[in-house]
């Protein structure tokens, strides 16, 4: 699972120099150097955060009463500046405290790597909306610390620094929820590794209001306030040519909705990021990739549902895998494509029978393992020669393979991928494996669909070419060469015939009528052997002797 880039540098930034990719594999040791170095980082980020807020407070709330003249004398010289510098003081070290407080159990959890139970995963949900509370109760704990330290306090001056700290809470708070949210994102990944959010806790409606809030609404807010003070005469009109407290209530709008926006569009970006990245991957094949999901808005329930989605389609191709590997790559395609059914075609196709000679004997003297290496390296070899020529195996059983070619997809010369194959089978067959075997290659019109009963069936291919390939192949057993075709199998071919030689006749068993047989020219003697050799090769006692 990949992080964008600014999420890289933000994990890196509060909690390693390091990316981390599985915050639930790190050990104790790391996971408390780690909450350590973010835990420092946070409350420097939240107390400078909420410095440049009391600048902007104090400056706006002196503006204010002093008919908007920027001097010294109306700012830091000013008889109320010890008393706005000790609330904020105050209200940056309660800030620091209340946010600690809320955050601690959480990061005491992190640290102990214990699996997070329904409360801790709803706790640390929660945490953006606690340190906010926490921001909120520092702010109007300073109110409190102003009128305490204030000299000459006036009902006047009481309303105006509540409102602007009122104003600066509801922008500290958005700036602490948006970053809160952002900055414990591996806790969030940790907590709700092994169960998700499938419903939003925080929208994105409300990261977009909090955007809004310290961008546009306070400041205009602020600057309503001013008007409507200075028309009823609570607070002074301007005495200069520039209104500076206009000026910076302007400032603190470009300012801060900067910022926030900046933050909100990284917040919705960067899982829409990697889900862009995961969706690529997917459509690549790559079905095992995920998402960490962090999220607690609706982006979050989708990460979950991406998850859940891509979940699903490795199980499907998994699925398909080991149904085409049952019943082959071929017949798995057709069958997804067309449906279920018992259906099938006539199609004229070329049919490979290999049978092993002495199966029986090899399994009682052998272990049953050594057995079972030989047959899979036996259907091994045969595999693959057949899906060289395109061809399909349409059945392993017991020790002997049967391949078609020409069905369920088209071959333009079905015969002569059949007969080129058996020759290559008999070649790599020969020189890999020390067995005996026959091969029998027949071709002609056969059905070929999904046999079976409506709740289980299977597709192969059934007529006479079917049948005659299978007595060929035993009769293949019992003479030299190991391989036999039939005369329609030769004559169908093309380039294919120049390779195959007629070898005799033969009533084949289950046939009334003879059938003229073929042999590939390079496994036949120098001297082709006469009908009286291959008879008495037949009848040898030392072979197996069939009935034809």
């Amino acid at each position: 699972m990949q992080r964008s880039a600014f999420g890289r540098q933000i994990a890196a930034l509060l909690w390693s120099s390091e990316p981390v990719v599985d915050w639930g594999s790190l050990d104790i040791a790391t996971r408390n150097r780690l909450a350590k170095r973010a835990t420092v980082i946070s409350i420097v980020v939240i107390v400078l955060s909420n410095a440049a807020i009391s600048i902007e407070t104090f400056l706006l709330v002196q503006l204010a009463f002093n008919g908007g003249v920027l001097t010294y004398d109306t700012t830091i010289g000013a008889s109320n500046f010890p008393a706005i510098v000790a609330a904020v003081l105050v209200g940056l070290v309660l800030n620091v405290v209340f946010g600690l407080a809320m955050l601690s159990p959480q990061v005491r959890w992190f640290r102990t790597g214990s699996i997070a139970d329904h409360d801790r995963r709803k706790a640390v949900q929660h945490v953006p909306f606690g340190q906010v509370l926490a921001t909120v109760t520092a702010w109007f704990c300073a109110v409190g610390v102003y009128i305490l330290v204030a000299e000459r306090v006036t009902a006047d001056r009481i309303i105006g620094v509540t409102v602007a700290f009122l104003l600066a809470a509801l922008s500290s708070g958005s700036l602490t929820f948006l970053f809160a949210e952002r900055a414990l994102r591996p806790l969030a990944v940790v907590a709700l590794h092994d169960y998700p959010a499938t419903h939003a806790m925080q929208s994105v409606r409300a990261r977009l209001l909090a955007a809004w809030a310290v961008g546009s609404s306070v400041p205009l807010v602020g600057l309503i306030i001013l008007n409507v003070g200075r028309g009823l005469d609570i607070l002074p009109r301007p005495h200069g040519r520039m209104d500076w407290a206009t000026v910076i209530l302007a400032i603190v709008a470009v300012t801060a909705g900067s910022r926030v926006i900046a933050l909100v569009a990284r917040s919705i970006a960067d899982p829409l990021m990697e889900l862009r990245q995961a969706l690529f991957k997917v459509d690549q094949g790559e079905f095992d990739t995920r998402v960490a999901v962090y999220d607690s808005s609706e982006i979050g329930v989708l990460q979950h549902g991406f998850n859940d989605l891509v979940e699903g389609l490795e199980e499907r191709e998994r699925v398909r895998d080991l149904f085409a590997r049952h019943v082959g790559d071929t017949v798995a395609e057709r069958a997804m494509i067309s449906g279920r059914g018992r259906s099938g075609t006539k199609a004229d196709v070329g049919v490979l029978f290999v049978d092993i000679l002495g199966s029986t004997s090899m399994a009682e003297h052998q272990d049953p393992r050594e057995t079972a290496e030989v047959l899979n390296a036996f259907f091994t070899i045969v595999d693959e020669v057949v899906t060289r020529h395109n061809g399909l195996i349409n059945k392993f059983e017991g020790d002997a393979a049967l391949a078609v070619f020409g069905a369920p997809v088209e071959h333009p010369n079905p015969a002569a991928a059949a007969l080129a194959a058996a020759r290559e089978l008999a070649r790599q067959l020969r020189g890999e494996l020390p067995i005996q075997w026959g091969i029998g290659v027949c071709f002609g019109t056969t059905f070929a669909g999904n046999i079976g009963s409506e709740r289980r069936y299977e597709y192969t291919v059934i007529g006479d070419p079917v049948n005659e390939c299978a007595r060929l192949s035993d009769l293949a057993k019992t003479v030299n060469g190991s391989v036999l075709a039939n005369a329609a199998a030769v004559h169908a071919s093309e380039g294919e015939a120049r390779h195959w030689r007629s070898v005799g006749t033969r009533v084949v068993r289950g046939r009334e009528e003879p059938t003229e047989l073929f042999m590939p020219v390079e496994f036949l003697p120098h001297d082709p052997p006469t009908l009286s050799e291959m008879l008495s090769s037949i009848l040898r006692p030392a072979r197996r002797t069939l009935r034809i």
